[in-house]
């Protein structure tokens, strides 16, 4: 969005906006802000991923919104799903209670450009949706602290260690990270033990998400 659009956004209806999102009040509460405001279009909603995956198979959109936990699975597997079905892909912006590293840096990962936690007020939200559109992405501060934490974290971590965590992060079985270098699988599982312990994480999961 050029400056004279931007400028101007507050007397158009400048983008249209998909609400993916499994409490109802919360959606209604969504719903009525935006077009009560007169400058956006909500294109369609949803409450799962299977009916989020209908409406954007019909639907274009400008803006995905939508939360992490919905009915049926996380809201952040539908980015995957866009690309791999070669749909064009809208900004994504997470308005979420969920605060949690793993899934902040799981977001970031799949290219979302907006994380917001509902503590946040909707005109907050706005803001940066309309910023979004100029190209301009938003982290919240309240989950940018957790990413500055896990980033010290990691520091911590052995030489021996991060080669292994890269390893993790690649999708690596320990087997395989033991054959590449020359370790016993036994010594593989004491590292990865250390890892767990010091980033604080429980599964391997978590850890492909760092």
């Amino acid at each position: 969005m050029d400056k004279t659009i931007q400028k101007d956004f507050k007397n158009s209806v400048c983008a249209s906006i998909i609400i993916v999102e499994d409490h109802p009040i919360v959606k209604e509460g969504l719903v009525s802000y935006f077009e009560k405001t007169g400058k956006w279009r909500i294109t369609g909603t949803a409450s799962s991923l299977e009916n989020a995956k209908e409406l954007l198979s019909e639907t274009a959109s400008d803006i995905l919104l939508l939360d992490i936990q919905l009915e049926d699975g996380l809201g952040l597997n539908i980015i995957p799903w866009l690309q791999a079905n070669n749909k064009k892909k809208p900004i994504t912006a997470v308005y979420t209670s969920y605060d949690d590293f793993v899934y902040v840096s799981a977001a970031i990962s799949k290219g979302v450009n907006v994380y917001m936690c509902k503590r946040r007020s909707v005109s907050e939200l706005e803001n940066a949706l309309i910023n979004a559109l100029s190209g301009i992405n938003y982290i919240d501060d309240c989950v940018q602290s957790k990413l500055d934490e896990v980033a010290d974290i990691l520091s911590l971590l052995s030489k021996r260690e991060m080669e292994i965590f890269a390893m993790i992060k690649s999708g690596y079985p320990n087997k395989m990270i033991a054959e590449r270098l020359g370790l016993s699988r036994r010594t593989v599982e004491n590292i990865l033990s250390c890892i767990y312990d010091k980033t604080g994480v429980k599964t391997r999961a978590e850890l492909r998400d760092l």
